[in-house]
Protein backbone atom coordinates (compact mmCIF):
# COMPACT_ATOMS: atom_id res chain seq x y z
CA UNK A 1 0.00 0.00 0.00
CA UNK A 2 3.13 2.58 0.87
CA UNK A 3 4.51 2.03 -2.99
CA UNK A 4 1.09 2.44 -4.23
CA UNK A 5 0.53 5.79 -2.13
CA UNK A 6 3.75 6.94 -3.65
CA UNK A 7 2.84 6.27 -7.14
CA UNK A 8 0.08 8.97 -5.71
CA UNK A 9 2.17 11.43 -5.19
CA UNK A 10 0.60 13.45 -7.70
CA UNK A 11 -2.17 14.28 -5.68
CA UNK A 12 0.05 16.23 -3.50
CA UNK A 13 1.30 18.48 -6.72
CA UNK A 14 -3.03 18.96 -7.20
CA UNK A 15 -3.37 19.70 -3.88
CA UNK A 16 -0.57 22.33 -4.29
CA UNK A 17 -1.98 24.40 -6.73
CA UNK A 18 0.20 23.44 -10.04
CA UNK A 19 -0.79 24.25 -13.20
CA UNK A 20 -3.47 21.66 -14.70
CA UNK A 21 -0.79 20.47 -17.08
CA UNK A 22 0.07 18.05 -14.26
CA UNK A 23 -0.97 14.32 -16.21
CA UNK A 24 -2.86 13.67 -12.76
CA UNK A 25 -4.92 16.82 -12.92
CA UNK A 26 -6.85 16.40 -16.16
CA UNK A 27 -9.61 18.91 -16.16
CA UNK A 28 -11.76 18.75 -19.45
CA UNK A 29 -11.68 22.10 -21.46
CA UNK A 30 -15.19 22.47 -21.27
CA UNK A 31 -18.07 24.89 -22.95
CA UNK A 32 -19.71 27.78 -21.14
CA UNK A 33 -22.88 27.12 -19.86
CA UNK A 34 -25.37 29.34 -21.98
CA UNK A 35 -22.94 30.90 -23.45
CA UNK A 36 -23.05 31.82 -27.69
CA UNK A 37 -19.40 31.95 -28.17
CA UNK A 38 -18.27 28.48 -27.37
CA UNK A 39 -14.80 26.46 -28.58
CA UNK A 40 -15.22 24.11 -31.35
CA UNK A 41 -13.30 21.07 -29.83
CA UNK A 42 -13.63 19.08 -26.31
CA UNK A 43 -10.55 18.57 -25.77
CA UNK A 44 -8.57 16.28 -23.69
CA UNK A 45 -5.12 16.34 -21.71
CA UNK A 46 -2.98 12.71 -23.06
CA UNK A 47 -4.03 9.97 -21.06
CA UNK A 48 -1.58 9.08 -18.18
CA UNK A 49 0.47 5.40 -18.97
CA UNK A 50 1.31 3.03 -15.85
CA UNK A 51 1.11 5.11 -12.64
CA UNK A 52 4.70 4.71 -11.92
CA UNK A 53 5.68 6.23 -15.19
CA UNK A 54 3.26 9.23 -14.25
CA UNK A 55 5.18 9.62 -10.82
CA UNK A 56 8.38 9.65 -12.38
CA UNK A 57 7.27 12.35 -14.38
CA UNK A 58 5.70 14.37 -11.53
CA UNK A 59 8.25 13.68 -9.57
CA UNK A 60 11.13 15.95 -12.00
CA UNK A 61 9.09 18.80 -12.38
CA UNK A 62 9.91 21.33 -10.02
CA UNK A 63 7.40 24.53 -9.08
CA UNK A 64 6.90 26.39 -11.68
CA UNK A 65 5.90 29.64 -9.54
CA UNK A 66 9.12 29.72 -7.17
CA UNK A 67 11.38 33.00 -8.02
CA UNK A 68 14.21 31.20 -6.65
CA UNK A 69 15.57 28.30 -7.09
CA UNK A 70 13.21 27.05 -8.80
CA UNK A 71 14.97 24.26 -10.45
CA UNK A 72 15.46 22.53 -6.38
CA UNK A 73 13.40 20.00 -5.11
CA UNK A 74 12.65 18.31 -1.61
CA UNK A 75 13.15 14.69 -1.25
CA UNK A 76 10.37 13.30 0.99
CA UNK A 77 9.37 9.91 1.75
CA UNK A 78 5.83 11.12 -0.04
CA UNK A 79 7.85 12.37 -3.24
CA UNK A 80 9.86 14.89 -4.97
CA UNK A 81 8.54 18.45 -4.54
CA UNK A 82 9.79 22.01 -6.02
CA UNK A 83 10.06 24.48 -2.62
CA UNK A 84 9.60 28.19 -2.52
CA UNK A 85 10.70 31.31 -0.15
CA UNK A 86 7.23 32.67 -0.14
CA UNK A 87 5.06 31.85 2.34
CA UNK A 88 1.66 31.18 0.39
CA UNK A 89 -1.44 29.51 1.26
CA UNK A 90 -3.53 27.49 -1.26
CA UNK A 91 -6.75 29.13 -1.89
CA UNK A 92 -9.90 27.53 -0.75
CA UNK A 93 -11.96 27.33 -4.29
CA UNK A 94 -10.76 29.03 -8.14
CA UNK A 95 -11.75 32.34 -9.05
CA UNK A 96 -13.80 31.04 -11.77
CA UNK A 97 -16.59 28.04 -11.49
CA UNK A 98 -15.96 25.42 -13.75
CA UNK A 99 -18.33 25.77 -17.06
CA UNK A 100 -20.49 22.99 -18.26
CA UNK A 101 -20.38 21.46 -21.39
CA UNK A 102 -22.90 21.48 -23.98
CA UNK A 103 -24.15 20.41 -27.54
CA UNK A 104 -27.93 21.62 -27.63
CA UNK A 105 -29.14 25.30 -26.46
CA UNK A 106 -32.27 25.18 -24.13
CA UNK A 107 -34.33 25.15 -27.72
CA UNK A 108 -32.56 22.52 -29.05
CA UNK A 109 -30.35 23.96 -31.81
CA UNK A 110 -27.47 22.68 -32.29
CA UNK A 111 -24.35 25.18 -30.73
CA UNK A 112 -22.33 25.90 -33.25
CA UNK A 113 -19.04 24.83 -33.43
CA UNK A 114 -20.20 22.20 -31.10
CA UNK A 115 -17.67 18.42 -31.41
CA UNK A 116 -20.25 15.45 -29.90
CA UNK A 117 -20.78 12.01 -30.30
CA UNK A 118 -22.82 11.77 -33.39
CA UNK A 119 -26.04 9.63 -33.15
CA UNK A 120 -27.78 7.46 -35.83
CA UNK A 121 -31.89 8.41 -36.13
CA UNK A 122 -32.32 4.64 -34.95
CA UNK A 123 -30.35 5.56 -31.74
CA UNK A 124 -31.63 8.83 -31.48
CA UNK A 125 -35.20 7.81 -31.97
CA UNK A 126 -34.27 5.23 -29.23
CA UNK A 127 -33.41 7.69 -27.11
CA UNK A 128 -36.51 10.43 -27.30
CA UNK A 129 -38.88 7.09 -26.98
CA UNK A 130 -37.18 5.99 -24.06
CA UNK A 131 -37.06 9.74 -22.56
CA UNK A 132 -40.68 10.06 -23.04
CA UNK A 133 -41.71 6.28 -21.51
CA UNK A 134 -39.70 7.17 -18.15
CA UNK A 135 -42.04 10.33 -17.85
CA UNK A 136 -45.09 8.60 -19.01
CA UNK A 137 -44.24 6.13 -16.57
CA UNK A 138 -43.20 8.25 -13.42
CA UNK A 139 -46.70 10.03 -13.94
CA UNK A 140 -49.21 7.09 -13.97
CA UNK A 141 -47.10 5.26 -11.40
CA UNK A 142 -46.61 8.61 -9.04
CA UNK A 143 -50.36 8.67 -9.44
CA UNK A 144 -51.14 5.14 -8.77
CA UNK A 145 -48.91 5.75 -5.34
CA UNK A 146 -51.27 8.70 -4.44
CA UNK A 147 -54.09 6.58 -5.01
CA UNK A 148 -53.45 4.50 -2.17
CA UNK A 149 -52.41 1.44 -4.29
CA UNK A 150 -48.69 1.23 -3.15
CA UNK A 151 -46.17 2.73 -0.35
CA UNK A 152 -43.99 4.68 -2.16
CA UNK A 153 -42.63 6.41 -5.15
CA UNK A 154 -40.22 8.77 -6.34
CA UNK A 155 -39.57 10.12 -9.94
CA UNK A 156 -37.25 11.14 -12.29
CA UNK A 157 -39.05 13.97 -13.98
CA UNK A 158 -36.71 16.69 -15.10
CA UNK A 159 -33.49 14.65 -14.90
CA UNK A 160 -34.57 12.03 -18.14
CA UNK A 161 -31.50 13.39 -20.50
CA UNK A 162 -29.00 12.31 -17.84
CA UNK A 163 -30.78 8.60 -17.35
CA UNK A 164 -31.09 7.82 -21.06
CA UNK A 165 -28.07 10.07 -22.27
CA UNK A 166 -25.80 7.78 -20.04
CA UNK A 167 -27.25 4.43 -20.51
CA UNK A 168 -27.63 5.18 -24.11
CA UNK A 169 -23.43 5.47 -24.06
CA UNK A 170 -22.59 2.55 -22.23
CA UNK A 171 -22.10 -1.47 -22.50
CA UNK A 172 -24.30 -4.35 -21.80
CA UNK A 173 -21.74 -5.80 -20.04
CA UNK A 174 -21.07 -2.47 -17.84
CA UNK A 175 -22.07 -2.79 -14.11
CA UNK A 176 -25.00 -0.04 -12.91
CA UNK A 177 -24.30 0.80 -9.37
CA UNK A 178 -27.26 3.11 -9.23
CA UNK A 179 -28.84 4.93 -6.43
CA UNK A 180 -32.23 5.63 -6.93
CA UNK A 181 -33.25 7.97 -9.46
CA UNK A 182 -32.34 5.76 -12.59
CA UNK A 183 -34.67 3.06 -13.71
CA UNK A 184 -34.30 4.95 -16.99
CA UNK A 185 -30.83 3.03 -17.32
CA UNK A 186 -32.67 -0.28 -16.48
CA UNK A 187 -35.67 0.86 -18.60
CA UNK A 188 -32.78 1.30 -21.45
CA UNK A 189 -31.59 -1.85 -20.65
CA UNK A 190 -34.54 -4.03 -21.74
CA UNK A 191 -36.51 -3.96 -18.18
CA UNK A 192 -40.25 -4.34 -18.89
CA UNK A 193 -42.85 -1.95 -17.74
CA UNK A 194 -44.69 -4.76 -16.49
CA UNK A 195 -41.87 -5.75 -13.97
CA UNK A 196 -41.24 -2.17 -13.09
CA UNK A 197 -45.14 -2.53 -11.91
CA UNK A 198 -44.54 -6.01 -10.03
CA UNK A 199 -41.40 -4.65 -8.55
CA UNK A 200 -43.56 -1.05 -7.37
CA UNK A 201 -46.70 -3.67 -6.05
CA UNK A 202 -44.14 -6.29 -4.44
CA UNK A 203 -45.77 -9.28 -6.03
CA UNK A 204 -44.84 -12.94 -6.66
CA UNK A 205 -43.25 -12.35 -10.09
CA UNK A 206 -41.31 -9.35 -8.62
CA UNK A 207 -37.33 -10.29 -9.60
CA UNK A 208 -36.62 -9.52 -5.86
CA UNK A 209 -39.73 -11.62 -4.36
CA UNK A 210 -41.35 -8.41 -2.91
CA UNK A 211 -38.52 -7.78 -0.16
CA UNK A 212 -37.05 -4.21 -1.24
CA UNK A 213 -39.16 -1.08 -1.10
CA UNK A 214 -40.74 0.15 -4.19
CA UNK A 215 -38.34 1.85 -6.97
CA UNK A 216 -36.01 0.03 -5.18
CA UNK A 217 -35.07 -1.77 -8.25
CA UNK A 218 -32.34 -4.88 -9.49
CA UNK A 219 -31.63 -6.88 -11.95
CA UNK A 220 -28.81 -9.66 -12.32
CA UNK A 221 -29.57 -10.42 -16.15
CA UNK A 222 -29.14 -6.58 -17.14
CA UNK A 223 -25.83 -5.71 -14.64
CA UNK A 224 -28.29 -3.68 -12.72
CA UNK A 225 -27.33 -4.09 -9.02
CA UNK A 226 -30.04 -3.64 -6.53
CA UNK A 227 -30.45 -0.36 -4.98
CA UNK A 228 -30.31 -0.18 -1.74
CA UNK A 229 -32.19 3.31 0.67
CA UNK A 230 -29.00 4.82 2.00
CA UNK A 231 -26.95 6.88 0.26
CA UNK A 232 -23.83 6.28 -1.29
CA UNK A 233 -23.16 2.74 -0.21
CA UNK A 234 -23.16 1.87 -3.87
CA UNK A 235 -19.95 4.37 -4.89
CA UNK A 236 -17.05 2.02 -2.81
CA UNK A 237 -18.98 -1.33 -3.70
CA UNK A 238 -18.48 0.26 -7.50
CA UNK A 239 -15.25 0.60 -6.96
CA UNK A 240 -14.72 -2.65 -5.77
CA UNK A 241 -16.82 -4.53 -9.04
CA UNK A 242 -14.57 -1.78 -11.23
CA UNK A 243 -10.99 -3.27 -9.99
CA UNK A 244 -12.48 -6.97 -10.61
CA UNK A 245 -13.17 -6.18 -14.20
CA UNK A 246 -9.36 -4.82 -14.62
CA UNK A 247 -8.05 -7.68 -12.41
CA UNK A 248 -10.24 -9.94 -15.10
CA UNK A 249 -9.21 -8.04 -18.36
CA UNK A 250 -12.49 -7.18 -19.01
CA UNK A 251 -13.53 -4.74 -22.05
CA UNK A 252 -16.18 -3.44 -19.42
CA UNK A 253 -16.50 -0.23 -16.36
CA UNK A 254 -18.28 0.16 -13.27
CA UNK A 255 -20.52 2.68 -13.60
CA UNK A 256 -22.01 4.56 -10.19
CA UNK A 257 -24.84 7.34 -9.94
CA UNK A 258 -25.33 9.25 -6.90
CA UNK A 259 -26.85 12.77 -5.90
CA UNK A 260 -25.15 15.71 -4.99
CA UNK A 261 -25.98 14.68 -1.46
CA UNK A 262 -24.31 11.42 -1.48
CA UNK A 263 -20.86 13.69 -2.11
CA UNK A 264 -21.34 14.84 1.44
CA UNK A 265 -20.90 11.13 2.49
CA UNK A 266 -17.89 9.29 3.84
CA UNK A 267 -18.46 6.69 1.24
CA UNK A 268 -18.24 9.37 -1.59
CA UNK A 269 -14.58 10.69 -0.58
CA UNK A 270 -13.74 7.07 0.57
CA UNK A 271 -14.35 5.30 -3.28
CA UNK A 272 -12.74 8.75 -5.12
CA UNK A 273 -9.71 7.67 -2.95
CA UNK A 274 -9.79 4.27 -3.43
CA UNK A 275 -10.66 4.56 -7.14
CA UNK A 276 -7.67 6.80 -7.74
CA UNK A 277 -5.11 4.89 -5.40
CA UNK A 278 -6.29 1.37 -7.24
CA UNK A 279 -6.73 2.95 -10.54
CA UNK A 280 -10.16 0.91 -11.09
CA UNK A 281 -12.01 1.64 -14.39
CA UNK A 282 -15.24 3.56 -12.46
CA UNK A 283 -17.00 5.96 -13.73
CA UNK A 284 -19.07 7.93 -11.27
CA UNK A 285 -22.06 10.22 -12.41
CA UNK A 286 -23.85 12.54 -9.78
CA UNK A 287 -26.74 14.06 -10.67
CA UNK A 288 -26.80 18.08 -9.16
CA UNK A 289 -30.18 19.41 -9.10
CA UNK A 290 -28.64 21.24 -6.63
CA UNK A 291 -31.45 20.79 -3.60
CA UNK A 292 -28.47 18.93 -1.05
CA UNK A 293 -27.00 22.06 -1.60
CA UNK A 294 -23.77 20.82 -2.40
CA UNK A 295 -22.19 23.21 -4.96
CA UNK A 296 -18.79 22.60 -7.01
CA UNK A 297 -19.07 18.59 -7.39
CA UNK A 298 -16.97 18.55 -10.35
CA UNK A 299 -13.75 20.10 -8.38
CA UNK A 300 -13.86 17.75 -5.89
CA UNK A 301 -12.55 15.13 -8.33
CA UNK A 302 -9.28 17.13 -8.87
CA UNK A 303 -8.76 16.84 -5.25
CA UNK A 304 -8.62 12.89 -5.58
CA UNK A 305 -6.79 12.89 -8.91
CA UNK A 306 -9.52 12.12 -10.80
CA UNK A 307 -10.35 13.02 -14.44
CA UNK A 308 -13.37 15.31 -14.41
CA UNK A 309 -16.12 16.85 -16.73
CA UNK A 310 -19.15 19.49 -15.84
CA UNK A 311 -22.13 18.88 -18.40
CA UNK A 312 -25.43 20.42 -18.60
CA UNK A 313 -28.14 17.45 -17.36
CA UNK A 314 -31.13 18.64 -19.50
CA UNK A 315 -28.77 18.23 -22.88
CA UNK A 316 -29.15 14.55 -23.85
CA UNK A 317 -26.79 14.71 -26.70
CA UNK A 318 -24.34 16.20 -23.91
CA UNK A 319 -24.82 13.78 -21.52
CA UNK A 320 -24.06 10.76 -24.14
CA UNK A 321 -21.15 12.36 -25.34
CA UNK A 322 -19.30 12.61 -22.35
CA UNK A 323 -20.37 9.73 -20.40
CA UNK A 324 -19.27 7.55 -23.77
CA UNK A 325 -15.84 9.41 -23.61
CA UNK A 326 -15.61 8.98 -19.91
CA UNK A 327 -15.97 5.39 -20.28
CA UNK A 328 -13.24 4.84 -23.11
CA UNK A 329 -11.04 6.60 -20.76
CA UNK A 330 -12.19 4.36 -18.15
CA UNK A 331 -11.06 1.01 -19.63
CA UNK A 332 -8.49 1.43 -21.91
CA UNK A 333 -6.50 4.15 -19.13
CA UNK A 334 -7.82 2.32 -16.22
CA UNK A 335 -8.33 5.03 -14.46
CA UNK A 336 -11.80 6.74 -12.60
CA UNK A 337 -13.70 9.47 -14.17
CA UNK A 338 -15.92 11.68 -12.11
CA UNK A 339 -18.86 13.16 -14.44
CA UNK A 340 -21.16 15.88 -12.46
CA UNK A 341 -24.63 16.15 -14.85
CA UNK A 342 -26.52 19.56 -13.65
CA UNK A 343 -30.17 19.08 -13.75
CA UNK A 344 -32.95 19.97 -11.97
CA UNK A 345 -35.77 17.81 -10.59
CA UNK A 346 -39.12 18.80 -11.44
CA UNK A 347 -40.93 16.05 -9.16
CA UNK A 348 -41.51 16.07 -5.45
CA UNK A 349 -38.07 14.30 -3.61
CA UNK A 350 -40.50 11.54 -3.52
CA UNK A 351 -44.43 10.76 -2.36
CA UNK A 352 -43.14 11.46 1.17
CA UNK A 353 -42.41 15.14 0.37
CA UNK A 354 -43.94 17.98 -0.69
CA UNK A 355 -41.65 20.07 -2.62
CA UNK A 356 -44.07 23.92 -3.05
CA UNK A 357 -43.49 24.05 1.14
CA UNK A 358 -39.80 25.16 0.08
CA UNK A 359 -40.35 26.79 -3.82
CA UNK A 360 -42.86 28.24 -6.09
CA UNK A 361 -44.95 26.83 -8.44
CA UNK A 362 -43.68 29.26 -11.38
CA UNK A 363 -40.46 27.85 -10.49
CA UNK A 364 -41.48 24.02 -11.14
CA UNK A 365 -43.66 25.37 -14.13
CA UNK A 366 -40.30 26.81 -15.56
CA UNK A 367 -38.31 24.15 -15.29
CA UNK A 368 -40.93 21.78 -16.21
CA UNK A 369 -41.36 23.44 -19.67
CA UNK A 370 -39.09 25.74 -20.42
CA UNK A 371 -35.77 23.94 -19.87
CA UNK A 372 -37.86 20.57 -20.28
CA UNK A 373 -34.62 18.15 -21.14
CA UNK A 374 -37.41 16.01 -23.41
CA UNK A 375 -38.66 18.99 -24.99
CA UNK A 376 -35.15 20.06 -26.06
CA UNK A 377 -33.93 16.60 -27.45
CA UNK A 378 -37.38 16.46 -29.14
CA UNK A 379 -37.01 19.46 -30.81
CA UNK A 380 -33.55 18.28 -32.06
CA UNK A 381 -34.82 15.20 -33.82
CA UNK A 382 -37.71 16.78 -35.32
CA UNK A 383 -35.07 19.26 -37.14
CA UNK A 384 -33.21 16.50 -38.37
CA UNK A 385 -37.39 15.15 -40.21
CA UNK A 386 -36.63 11.97 -37.74
CA UNK A 387 -39.77 12.82 -35.32
CA UNK A 388 -43.55 13.89 -36.24
CA UNK A 389 -46.42 15.20 -34.22
CA UNK A 390 -48.18 12.09 -34.93
CA UNK A 391 -45.65 9.33 -33.48
CA UNK A 392 -45.07 12.04 -30.41
CA UNK A 393 -49.21 11.27 -30.04
CA UNK A 394 -49.00 7.42 -30.90
CA UNK A 395 -45.96 6.84 -28.73
CA UNK A 396 -47.42 8.56 -25.37
CA UNK A 397 -50.87 6.68 -25.69
CA UNK A 398 -49.68 3.48 -26.38
CA UNK A 399 -46.99 4.16 -23.27
CA UNK A 400 -49.94 4.46 -20.89
CA UNK A 401 -52.07 1.96 -22.29
CA UNK A 402 -48.81 -0.74 -21.69
CA UNK A 403 -48.80 0.96 -18.00
CA UNK A 404 -52.59 0.47 -17.08
CA UNK A 405 -52.49 -3.20 -18.59
CA UNK A 406 -49.37 -3.44 -16.59
CA UNK A 407 -50.92 -2.23 -13.29
CA UNK A 408 -53.85 -4.15 -13.24
CA UNK A 409 -51.64 -7.29 -14.26
CA UNK A 410 -49.41 -6.34 -11.02
CA UNK A 411 -52.07 -5.90 -8.86
CA UNK A 412 -53.72 -9.28 -9.67
CA UNK A 413 -51.17 -10.92 -9.04
CA UNK A 414 -50.47 -13.21 -5.96
CA UNK A 415 -48.23 -11.91 -3.08
CA UNK A 416 -45.08 -13.54 -2.49
CA UNK A 417 -45.60 -16.34 0.08
CA UNK A 418 -43.90 -15.12 4.26
CA UNK A 419 -42.12 -18.29 3.71
CA UNK A 420 -39.63 -15.84 1.38
CA UNK A 421 -38.71 -13.64 4.02
CA UNK A 422 -36.80 -16.20 5.40
CA UNK A 423 -35.14 -17.66 2.55
CA UNK A 424 -31.76 -16.98 0.02
CA UNK A 425 -29.71 -15.97 2.95
CA UNK A 426 -28.55 -19.24 4.50
CA UNK A 427 -27.46 -22.45 2.76
CA UNK A 428 -29.48 -24.00 5.78
CA UNK A 429 -31.45 -21.85 8.10
CA UNK A 430 -30.25 -21.57 11.35
CA UNK A 431 -32.20 -22.98 14.35
CA UNK A 432 -33.08 -18.93 15.58
CA UNK A 433 -34.42 -18.36 12.46
CA UNK A 434 -36.42 -21.20 12.12
CA UNK A 435 -37.97 -20.26 15.19
CA UNK A 436 -38.77 -16.95 14.46
CA UNK A 437 -40.27 -18.11 10.87
CA UNK A 438 -42.61 -20.39 13.12
CA UNK A 439 -43.55 -17.74 15.44
CA UNK A 440 -44.43 -15.54 13.24
CA UNK A 441 -47.11 -18.03 11.38
CA UNK A 442 -48.47 -18.40 15.19
CA UNK A 443 -49.11 -14.80 15.39
CA UNK A 444 -50.43 -14.46 11.68
CA UNK A 445 -53.04 -17.41 12.62
CA UNK A 446 -53.54 -16.13 16.25
CA UNK A 447 -54.29 -12.44 14.68
CA UNK A 448 -55.54 -12.53 11.40
CA UNK A 449 -57.43 -9.25 10.92
CA UNK A 450 -54.03 -7.87 11.94
CA UNK A 451 -52.79 -8.82 8.54
CA UNK A 452 -52.88 -8.79 4.74
CA UNK A 453 -55.42 -11.15 3.32
CA UNK A 454 -53.67 -11.83 -0.33
CA UNK A 455 -50.17 -12.81 1.21
CA UNK A 456 -50.09 -16.70 1.25
CA UNK A 457 -48.94 -18.13 4.92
Amino acid sequence: MAQCLRQRVGLLRILSGQSCSSPSTIIFPLQQYNSSSLPSKTLFSPGRSESTVASNQLDSLSSSDSDDDHHQVLDFPGGKVGYTSEMRFIPESSEKRVPCFRVLDDNGELIKGSDFQQVSKEVAVKMYSHMVTLQVMDSVLYEAQRQGRFSFYLTTIGEEAINIGSAAALSADDFILPQYREPGVLLWRGYTLQQFANQVFANKADDGKGRQMPIHYGSKKLNYITISSPIATQLPQAVGVAYSLKMEKKDACAVAYTGDGGTSEGDFHAALNFAAVMEAPVVFICRNNGWAISDGIVVKGRAYGIRSIRVDGNDALAVYTAVQAAREMAISEKRPVLVEALTYRVGHHSTSDDSTKYRTLDEIEYWKTERSPINRFRNWVERQGWWSEQEETELRSSIKKQLLQAIQVAEKTEKPAITELFSDVYDVPPSNLAEQEKQLKEIIQTYPQDYPTDVPV
